[in-house]
């Protein structure tokens, strides 16, 4: 899955990997977008959360990726977000599952967790992996009746 358009954002915390991240990302077919943030001042996770899923769910960008300190507050706020499947990955084998099983659009990661040479693994792992379909996608469709409201809530009394 090389030449794809990547959504790159992280707050404070995130910045130093997110340079690291859009660095390698540059140097490779793929192409990306920083969405900021652009310095180590304190910034709030949700708003850059909210501007790489808009680029995301748009269709302008094949995936994201986002990074905080742990990495778990941008999954939160990025699956907030409708068609958005956010996968925090610290090693490689979930962010390769997190695309093979769950065909997830952003990688959220976290810069007091992995350090840069980690971080760029699962990276790879990610943009190389694709989505394997079959059985798969019948979860993928209930995890869009979960978006929609349309879920069972309970289960079947069979």
């Amino acid at each position: 899955m090389w030449g794809m358009k990547i959504a790159l954002g992280s707050d404070h915390a995130g910045f130093r990997l997110k340079e690291h991240i859009r660095d390698h990302v540059e140097s490779s077919s793929h192409t990306c977008k920083d969405f900021g943030v652009f310095s180590e001042a304190s910034a709030d996770y949700p708003d850059i959360a909210a501007f790489v899923t808009a680029a995301v769910q748009s269709g302008e960008y094949d995936c994201g990726i986002l990074i905080c300190g742990t990495g778990i507050g941008m999954s939160i706020a990025a699956n907030k977000n409708t068609g958005i499947r956010a996968a925090l990955c610290g090693q490689g084998y979930s962010a390769k599952c997190a695309r093979e099983h769950n065909d997830a659009n952003i990688l959220a990661m976290g810069s007091r967790v992995i350090g840069p040479g980690l971080a760029l693994e699962i990276l790879d792992l990610f943009l190389s992996t694709p989505f394997a379909g079959g059985r798969h996608e019948n979860w993928l469709h209930k995890i869009q009746e979960l978006e929609a409201g349309n879920a069972r809530t309970r289960p079947s009394q069979d």
